[in-house]
């Protein structure tokens, strides 16, 4: 019988494993040959990861055609054309289309199905993102952390609209502690001579969602570790039958995570289930939004090589897993895998979901385009991961003034209100002149809600520290390269935060730890003892990029509007943007003393 994830959770697994086995996902009929024949046979895994709402090589955030500095290109209408390219090369039926996560959250398009004309409307519309899946013709997906960004319910509808499982062997419902989503599907390969081969695809999501969507799930859901779950679930589809395992993992490959010890489970931990779990053939891997073709990693107990491989994020590249086994004392056994990315910038779109979802597009680039003030001065975020820049002072001014209004008259009104942004896009701008959707928007991609948090002057100090550690350590009479000067350790650039509402140096020529210097408020040294409320966004509230102190603070006031709807209906409300009224160089580097810029 077909794989049906909606009576999925109401049987035991043993039954569910058992039926999908026997006769899931069926591929086209194909005649069986005679035992003369070379029982071998060949079959291709096409995976994508990190999609992000992107169907279109469309920004719609500079409403234009989307370009890089490598000039990749992105989106669903073009991996459609690289699908259609490998099938007619391969033949449909040896082929299968599994993706690893993060698929409705991330452009304005999927913003829009989210909130503005939500799927979860009554009679509302299909996703954008299932629209297109469909007609591509996916078979699995994974879950990723972000598809829990707009809450349970919208997931559900989402799930309940795709023509493909959405996969979470590590996502469990809180009481129960069973699978809330299919850990697994199995898919039915007919050969031209001998059985069919099963493929089992595992999937697995982050356990981070625990902490970064705390809001959405508390309670609700709980996320163990991937080699835990990989653990239980690969030996049960080896033993009833599965001939090729493989993992679609929303969690990247380094063995590190973001969140320190917050949690006991690895966020990127992909290479230690191919290390530590037996029986895995492949992992496509995603959520670090990195180019990996292929990279091997030997199992401890066997010494076999699992191949893994992670296309870079979007839609802008195609992973291709090619498998070859052979036929002997009645089994399948896969002789061998290997794995190669195609680049999306080598085709066109395919017309056929361009058409599909035209009207989709066309209603959310003029939603972002609507005008909803106006500016006094251009803004733009280029420079704001070395320098104290207006319209990063832009976003912690619309904070700390959203949270002063919602403590007021509250027994914490009198205390003094700071915030805490970092530089989300290196190329978000505010125009002179008119302001539009778009244009606000740009300055927050991401699905944060706004806090505020009562933390102590000495815990600011600490706070400021571990966010200093994101640049590179420079000697006084070393020359300056800014594009050398951050991400040390690999910290990305929404995981180092400036403080709005005090004033500091860091200085980059001392160690991590000892970087702040004259940290002061008001024109006096900070107190250690002094009570500051943090305007801070829901990510680093909940333990989001472990910074200390924080995620354990008291919580003063939450909301659940969006950060970038808080921005835009500040400029609505005050119709004209002026960074003379709110912009100030308060932080700096330095190098023993002397300014860096």
């Amino acid at each position: 019988m077909p794989f049906d994830r909606r009576t999925f959770l109401g049987t035991s697994a043993a039954t569910t494993a058992a039926a999908a086995l026997a006769g899931t996902g069926a591929a086209p009929a194909a005649a069986h040959g005679g035992h003369h024949r070379p029982r071998t046979y060949s079959f291709t895994v096409m995976g994508t990861t990190d999609l992000h709402g992107n169907v279109f090589n469309w920004d719609y955030f500079t409403d234009r055609e989307f370009d890089d500095k490598a000039h990749n290109d992105v989106g669903l209408a073009k991996i459609s054309t690289l699908v259609d390219r490998v099938r007619a090369e391969k033949g449909r039926r040896n082929t299968l289309l599994i993706d690893a996560g993060d698929t409705i959250q991330g452009t304005q398009l999927s913003y829009y199905y989210a909130k503005v004309d939500p799927i979860t409307a009554r009679r509302g519309p299909v996703h954008p993102m299932a629209q297109a899946m469909n007609a591509i013709g996916y078979d699995a997906a994974a879950l990723g952390n972000h598809e829990f960004n707009y809450g349970i319910p919208l997931l559900r509808k989402f799930e309940e609209q795709c023509d493909f499982p959405l996969l979470g062997a590590n996502a469990l419902d809180a009481k129960t502690l069973r699978p809330a989503f299919p850990p697994y599907s199995v898919h039915r390969l007919r050969t031209p001579h001998g059985p069919d081969v099963k493929v089992a695809v595992l999937g697995l999501t982050n356990p981070g969602i625990a902490i970064w969507d705390k809001q959405n799930v508390q309670g609700k859901m709980t996320f163990p570790g991937l080699e835990e779950q990989a653990a239980k679930y690969v030996p049960r589809l080896r033993a009833m039958g599965a001939d090729v395992v493989i993992v679609s993992a929303h969690s990247g490959s380094s063995g590190t995570s973001s969140y320190g010890d917050q949690l006991p489970y690895v966020e990127n931990a992909a290479g230690l289930v191919a290390e530590q779990v037996p029986g895995i053939d492949a992992i496509l891997v995603g959520h670090a939004h990195t180019e990996i073709p292929e990279y091997r990693v030997a199992n401890k107990a066997t010494g076999k090589e699992v191949v893994l491989s992670e296309p870079l994020k979007w839609g802008q590249r195609l992973t291709l897993f090619d498998f070859e086994l052979s036929f002997a004392r009645g089994r399948w056994t896969v002789d061998g895998v290997t794995a190669k990315v195609l680049d999306s910038n080598t085709v066109p779109e395919d017309p056929k979901i361009t058409r599909l979802l035209s009207d989709e597009h066309r209603k959310v680039v003029a939603y972002v385009n609507q005008v909803i003030g106006t500016s006094t001065a251009a803004m733009a975020s280029a420079e704001g991961p070395v320098k104290d820049v207006p319209i990063i002072d832009l976003i912690n001014h619309v904070q700390a003034e959203t949270v002063k209004t919602a403590l007021a008259g509250t027994e914490w009104a009198a205390l003094p209100v700071l915030s805490q942004a970092s530089c989300f896009s290196r190329t978000a701008a505010i125009p002179a002149g008119r302001v539009t959707i778009r244009d606000a928007a740009g300055l927050y991609p991401f699905e944060n809600t706004l806090e505020a948090r009562l933390l102590t002057g000495a815990q600011l100090k600490d706070y400021l520290e571990y966010s200093a550690k994101y640049y590179v350590r420079t000697p006084p009479d070393a020359p300056v390269d800014p594009a050398l000067l951050t991400n040390a350790e690999g910290t990305p650039d929404y995981n180092y935060d400036a403080v709005y509402g005090l004033t500091y140096d860091i200085d980059v020529s001392l160690p991590t730890g000892s970087r702040i210097t004259g940290l002061s408020f008001r024109g006096a040294p900070v107190d250690p003892a002094a009570r500051f409320v943090l305007a801070v966004n829901n990510y680093r509230a909940s333990g989001g990029g472990a910074f200390p102190h924080v995620a354990r603070a008291r919580q003063l006031w939450a909301n659940s509007d969006e950060i970038r709807n808080t921005i835009i209906n500040w400029v609505k409300a005050a119709g004209t943007v002026d960074p003379a009224a709110f912009a100030s160089v308060d932080w700096r580097l330095t190098r023993a003393g002397v300014p860096v810029f």
